[in-house]
């Protein structure tokens, strides 16, 4: 048994979608969770910078003494888990793209055209292909970057006319074209407009990876033996940003109002 937090981070607010998964499959965990909205969107940034970006946060979570490091953020897997990895040996550390992946490989077959959306830093590095293609070679998959849907969603421009007006821009001929019947939502933003694909393709069939992430995490911590006997202390959300948008974001994930959640800020001297 261990009662140490759970370290979670994300670019931004995305991986908070991620969380009510983990509270609902593990009431008795704590989570310590990370959003660097200041310095968001990282899909766009060049690699070097988001892996400075990422020990610093990584850093900081280990100093909170987390027993697991959570990346809910679909662009930091795809770039540097084993970074992560490699700076604390002793804890584990988990992306959210390998427990994806397995999800699709076991639940695919080849009559199936998947479509992968996700930011250009995902798509460029190939992480995705190359999961699935190690657990189930020659599903027929389909890569597209999306880079307006994080800073949108992070702005709280959801359930309005310009969110559908980009899903269609980025989505319309690469579903047509390409003749795709199941979506991956490879990036832990996407859950949050997963609304508006289902009503504007309502006959796709949509994988989540922030749903994933939190099967993995079971598995890990049983593997490890490191449930948490009980529940010691409260969930925290730190923000390097601590904006109107990130609290309300919470909120409405969560179900809960401000004075319930244990909401604060953090500069880590960006």
């Amino acid at each position: 048994m261990d009662n140490r937090p759970i370290g979670f981070f994300d670019s931004g607010l995305g991986g908070l979608t991620s969380i009510p998964h983990i509270m609902r499959e593990l009431p008795k965990e704590r989570i310590i969770f990370f959003g660097d909205t200041a310095r968001t969107p990282y899909g766009s940034k060049s690699p070097d910078t988001i892996r400075q970006f990422t020990m610093q946060i990584g850093d900081f979570l280990i100093k909170q003494g987390v027993k697991m490091i959570v990346i809910a953020c679909n662009t930091v897997s795809a770039t540097c888990v084993e970074d992560l990895r490699k700076a604390y040996p002793d804890i584990p550390v988990i992306g959210v793209i390998s427990p994806t992946a397995k999800v699709i490989a076991n639940k695919c077959n080849m009559n199936d055209h998947i479509g992968i959306i996700a930011t250009k830093v995902t798509v460029k590095s190939n992480a995705y292909e190359q999961k699935i293609n190690e657990k189930h070679p020659g599903l027929k998959l389909y890569s597209k970057a999306c880079p307006a849907f994080v800073p949108l969603i992070e702005e709280g421009i959801i359930d309005n006319e310009i969110m559908d007006l980009t899903v269609k821009y980025y989505l319309d001929d690469f579903i047509r074209e390409n003749q795709i019947n199941r979506l991956v939502l490879g990036c832990t933003h996407y859950p949050l407009i997963s609304d508006n694909l289902k009503r504007i393709y309502p006959e796709l069939r949509i994988i989540s990876s922030s749903k994933e992430v939190a099967t993995a995490v079971h598995i890990e911590l049983e593997k490890r033996e490191m449930f948490a006997a009980e529940r010691e202390g409260e969930n925290v959300f730190y923000a390097s940003d601590l904006s109107e948008n990130f609290v309300n974001m919470i909120q409405n994930i969560l179900g809960r109002q401000k004075e319930e959640l244990n909401i604060r800020f953090k500069n880590l001297d960006i």
